[in-house]
């Protein structure tokens, strides 16, 4: 259970969310949940919100992994931790802040979904290709779709690196990388 110092604490810094920046109801539950689960770990270990090191921010988040906690939790705790620790150095109660030497787990990014062929048929016959502008689109859509091409690297095209006689695109992607890509028709 939390001191009665540490739900204090807790509060203040919810307070201060709520007024200053209109954060959800949900989003300030997340919060007091994280760090009152937080200050509860450091009562039991004889220690404060306040005076907490990245060692105990460490152990507590290896406790909770332990207990199955999953890493998109584990990355929310840190974050609302981060935010805590900011807030008490901004305030002037911490001059460091102990959250900033703790990473946080990386998370894997799903895959994006797929479109069905119906959808990709629509996506291209979308663009109103009398117009200018439309045609444009339907070109880069099209392209897209051939080649599988970034947009970032689509749209960073130029004519120089397009050869419609070799059915290539020169293309520069991440980290400057160079690599011709099959055209089609």
């Amino acid at each position: 259970m939390p001191g009665e110092g540490d739900r204090a604490r807790i509060e203040a810094f919810l307070d201060a969310l709520w007024s200053e920046q209109g954060l959800a109801e949900q989003t300030l539950a997340a919060y007091r949940s994280d760090l009152e689960g937080f200050a509860a770990y450091l009562a039991e270990q004889g220690g404060a919100l306040d005076a907490a090191g990245p060692e105990a921010i460490r152990g507590y988040l290896a406790a909770r992994v332990a207990a199955g906690a999953r890493p998109r939790t584990t990355a929310r705790l840190v974050s609302s931790l981060r935010r805590f620790y900011r807030r008490l150095v901004l305030d002037g109660v911490r001059e460091d802040d102990p959250s900033a030497e703790v990473e946080p787990p990386r998370l894997d990014r799903p895959l994006p979904g797929t479109l069905s062929e119906a959808q990709v048929e629509a996506l291209l016959e979308a663009p109103e290709t009398d117009d200018p502008l439309g045609l444009r689109d339907r070109c880069l859509l099209e392209v897209l779709y051939a080649t599988g091409l970034r947009v970032s690297e689509l749209v960073g095209l130029t004519v120089a690196q397009v050869s419609p006689q070799q059915g290539v695109v020169q293309v520069v992607g991440k980290g400057g990388r160079e690599r011709l890509v099959p055209l089609g028709e």
